[in-house]
């Protein structure tokens, strides 16, 4: 069984600040070029603001915080901007983990590990269990991760678990396998740098996720504009497939 309710299924219940926030932090080799630096510049002003936005999350009671940081399709990418991105995520776990421990934060990687060296695999690996009993914050960060590759590992799994099943299958049989299992689904979907779609990030997570596209690039993405966010998130009516009407007499 799913620790989670799905909003396919079930009405789940609606707070005025999101529980759960999935990100794509987009803007990073844009902002540098504007500086005239190198887009390596970018990427680490990026991480800089990840510390922020765990403290805003922190500060504002969101439960769960899921940042997508390097999708399956960014291999693609010159691969002397992967090496250092990948670079990157090693220095990060390695001055980041205690301070997110000290301040009561879970870490967790999802995605398919199994191409990183494997010093960030151990990295990644002790990261999570050092900070498996915090409970402040769940931060998720989302690496060699794609949405359909997801469903795709989830499927397979769940067929291996139970070869003896033929058909009959529902989606309650499905989400335990998925990735993101241990969290609810999110509430609140941001995407910064101007672009206006979810690039394969969360696909069975987002159905009912409210949406926030703004043309701020990742680096200035700052508390302020986190709250303009949140801000229009709480002008939503999330009816869940209910009509306004339905929706009204349930608040009356």
């Amino acid at each position: 069984m799913a620790l989670f309710s799905s909003s396919t299924r079930d009405l789940p219940s609606v707070a005025a600040v999101p529980g759960h926030v999935a990100v794509i932090m987009d803007g990073n080799g844009r902002w540098a070029k504007k500086r005239f630096l190198p887009r390596v510049a970018g990427h680490v002003k990026g991480v800089e603001l990840v510390r922020e936005m765990v403290r805003a999350c922190l500060e504002r009671g969101v439960q769960y915080l899921t940042l997508f940081a390097f999708s399956s399709e960014n291999w693609r990418r010159p691969q002397e901007e992967v090496s250092l991105l990948m670079q990157l995520f090693v220095k990060a776990l390695e001055q980041e983990v205690d301070k997110l421990d000290r301040n009561g934060v879970r870490l967790r990687v999802i995605g398919d590990l199994s191409r990183f060296d494997p010093h960030l695999q151990t990295l990644i690996r002790k990261g999570e269990e050092k900070t498996a009993g915090n409970t402040r914050l769940d931060l998720t960060i989302a690496a060699n991760y794609g949405g359909r590759w997801d469903i795709m590992q989830a499927v397979n799994r769940m067929l291996a678990d139970q070869p003896e099943k033929r058909d009959g299958w529902l989606e309650a049989d499905l989400e335990p396998y998925l990735s993101m299992s241990f969290a609810p689904e999110p509430d609140l979907f941001i995407r910064t740098g101007g672009e206006e779609r979810i690039s394969n990030f969360l696909l069975w997570q987002l159905a009912y996720t409210e949406l926030y596209f703004t043309p701020t690039l990742w680096p200035d993405f700052d508390t302020a504009e986190f709250d303009k966010a949140i801000a229009s998130y709480q002008q939503r009516e999330r009816r869940f497939g209910r009509t306004s009407e339905q929706l009204a007499k349930t608040h009356a």
